[in-house]
């Protein structure tokens, strides 16, 4: 059952007036210093939020939902929070979007400023930094809906929607394998994303069912800049025996690869083949066009609104969590394919 923390809460177990609590929580002058302390203390370990709606409105529907992502400048969130908004707005819900800018602590500030009565639940895509994940146990045991998006943490129970990305990795390294790659390489993005971890497993299975060896150096963490991509695929290249194929965790790396392929005239696909995710519409128009992994964007933002209002209207905050896995579709174009 939903309950957030109140000063009756905080003053029934320190034995204390409920105005000497708030009193406290509002630092006025005529309070002891030891009974503010103890006050304060309590609040903190109860992770106490006060309310920022009228009292009279306490237990009544924002009808507005938060939304947290790392960058609205990447094609796959700004295209996701559309559908996310459209879902919502039908529902007869508005939307507060945030984000972190791959930022850890400007992700525990977006938690701690929706989760004040502002919202009704959150919906959200973990930055690349985020390894710790006690605010958001923290947000559960406050009884706050929560529904995780591409990426999110395997270790909490919650709602979740994804695509198969171990799936998809798999089926982009088999098809760079069918056309004639031995020594595929792939720019992974952070190690600590949870997307880049499935997708590894699935370039992983693809060449260990072909029979190739998992050289541990082709294999590249890194954060999801351009220029990085840029400079990680020049290095690649001055190796004795280079990739003939590149997995590229996002069509933004990808640029990055071909950029640098351009700069050392490798020739894309006669050298080496490219295949990378998101699909985006620069992958048509340049040359050459990018082999890519499209991803259902209008479902996976219907789906997070679906089953965050299932956790608002219908359940009490102890719904049975669901973790939806939509299949994805990889669109064979001119990078990946070989020359007649």
């Amino acid at each position: 059952m939903r309950h957030q923390v109140t000063i009756k809460d905080i003053a029934k177990q320190l034995n204390v007036s409920v105005a000497t609590v708030s009193r406290a929580l509002r630092d006025l002058p005529d309070i002891h210093p030891d009974t503010k302390k103890l006050v304060l203390d309590l609040a903190k370990e109860w992770d106490y939020q006060p309310n920022l709606l009228a009292t009279s409105l306490v237990k009544s529907k924002t009808k507005t939902l938060g939304l947290i992502v790392p960058d609205l400048g990447y094609y796959f969130f700004s295209t996701v929070i559309k559908h996310i908004e459209e879902a919502a707005v039908k529902a007869g819900y508005s939307l507060l979007i945030t984000q972190t800018q791959e930022s850890y602590e400007r992700e525990l500030t977006n938690i701690q400023n929706l989760s004040r009565g502002q919202v009704d639940g959150i919906i959200i895509s973990l930055s690349r930094e985020t390894s710790n994940f006690e605010h958001l146990t923290r947000l559960q045991r406050r009884g706050i809906p929560l529904v995780f998006f591409d990426r999110n943490c395997e270790d909490i129970e919650a709602s979740k929607v994804m695509v198969d990305n171990e799936q998809s990795a798999y089926e982009a390294v088999k098809h760079l394998i069918e056309n004639g790659c031995k020594r595929i390489a792939f720019l992974a993005g952070p190690k600590n994303v949870s997307v880049s971890n499935q997708r590894r497993l699935g370039y992983i299975h693809a060449l260990e069912e072909a029979g190739l060896s998992v050289d541990p150096s082709l294999i590249i963490h890194s954060d999801y800049y351009q220029d990085t991509a840029r400079s990680q695929t020049h290095l690649l290249m001055q190796c004795d025996n280079r990739p003939d194929g590149i997995l590229v965790v996002s069509d933004r790396l990808a640029l990055g690869v071909l950029t640098a392929l351009k700069e050392l005239k490798i020739s894309v696909p006669q050298d080496v083949k490219i295949v990378s995710f998101n699909n985006e519409p620069i992958c048509q128009v340049i040359s050459p066009t990018i082999t890519s992994v499209s991803q259902p964007l209008d479902d996976i933002g219907r789906i997070s609104v679906e089953l965050l209002l299932a956790q608002i209207e219908h359940k009490t905050g102890e719904s049975i969590p669901r973790i939806e896995v939509l299949k994805t579709n990889l669109v064979v174009r001119e990078s990946s394919t070989k020359l007649n």
